[in-house]
């Protein structure tokens, strides 16, 4: 798990820009499944073939990250961000383009950093001119933080948790499915952090029976955390309630917590207040899905210093094992809704 993390943490991959880390995913998972391939916008598929319920099981891989937007005549870069990018974290960061090409975050003069926005911040890649800029980075090529994912005991230290963490539990959990009856399509999506882009569709691509999103979730065992929630490292995956994206479907949500029980898997239970995951689209896909989300504690989300734990994502794995193998017979599960 801490390798395969660290490797897509590390690996580029910004909404809209999801073609490398598509690639690293690839390679980890082409030989569990019976089939790979992407569709035009860029999502990843791998499936498991089966004569069951068809299942869709969605975690997205881009990151947030910022776009150029102008090249001044010094070499300066001016910008735009690509998702929920914070100015004040952005700030003295480095940041990368996936050509490698290193800038460091800057700003003009302000009397009241109040006021620090986007139009007063600046990429400086060492460039003496507009010319010499151009020449390693163009208008509309898009960084992301740059930053090794490091490790504390159980916990890893990194950007991109918000999803890489995500498709680490989703990459295992296939590679260590045993045979199911269910058919199981594993989906990487694009541009989640922009509207759930991929996963809308995705879903509607493959219009699946059941659908399943794993995706971070704010942490709020920090002092006087930013968002009131009851979820903490180290105390397992959360099962979400609601979002501002999705109310999950109440007879996929008792299963899942069914099936921590039988397990012996330590759950939580997550009701998010704003922002939302890929189940958010999957749900409202042609006819409507039932959709239900598996969530990964995650302190810092959309830093440079995005902290989950491992045990955490290694709990994940066994729940989200543990759905895929159930019997998911559509009549045993939702007989008072088919009825």
């Amino acid at each position: 798990m801490r390798e395969l993390l660290k490797k897509l943490s590390e690996t580029h991959g910004p909404s809209g820009r999801e073609q490398q880390i598509a690639r690293l995913i690839t390679g980890e998972i082409r030989d569990y499944v019976d089939e790979v391939f992407t569709d035009t916008l860029g999502n990843l598929y791998a499936v498991k073939r089966g004569n069951g319920t068809k299942v869709m099981v969605a975690a997205h891989m881009d990151e947030i990250g910022i776009i150029v937007t102008f090249i001044e005549e010094k070499g300066f870069l001016r910008f735009s961000n690509i998702g929920g990018v914070s100015p004040y974290i952005l700030l003295g960061q480095k940041v990368v383009f996936a050509n490698g090409t290193v800038a460091t975050v800057g700003m003009e003069k302000l009397e009241d950093i109040k006021k620090l926005a986007f139009d007063k911040m600046y990429l400086d890649i060492g460039a003496g001119s507009r010319e010499e800029a151009a020449a390693n980075v163009r208008i509309g090529d898009i960084a992301t933080y740059y930053r090794e994912l490091t490790f504390s005991g159980s916990r890893a230290i990194g950007k991109a948790m918000d999803n890489r963490a995500g498709c680490a539990v989703l990459v295992n959990a296939i590679r260590e499915l045993e045979k199911t009856d269910n058919e199981i399509y594993a989906v990487f999506t694009i541009q989640e952090e922009v509207g759930l882009r991929g996963s809308r569709t995705s879903s509607y691509r493959l219009n699946p029976e059941l659908g399943l999103a794993v995706d971070v979730t704010p942490a709020g065992d920090t002092p006087e955390p930013p968002v009131a929630m009851d979820v903490y490292l180290g105390r397992g995956p959360a099962i979400k309630v609601k979002d501002a994206s999705v109310i999950c479907h109440p007879r996929l949500k008792e299963l899942l917590l069914e099936l921590t029980e039988q397990e012996g898997i330590p759950c939580q239970l997550e009701v998010l207040q704003a922002g939302g995951t890929d189940a958010g689209a999957i749900h409202l896909s042609r006819e409507g899905i039932p959709s239900a989300v598996i969530s990964i504690p995650c302190r810092y989300v959309h830093t440079p210093g995005e902290m989950v734990d491992i045990t955490d994502m290694q709990n994940a794995v066994r729940l989200l094992k543990s759905f895929l193998s159930h019997p998911l017979e559509m009549q045993k599960i939702f007989p008072c809704f088919l009825t």
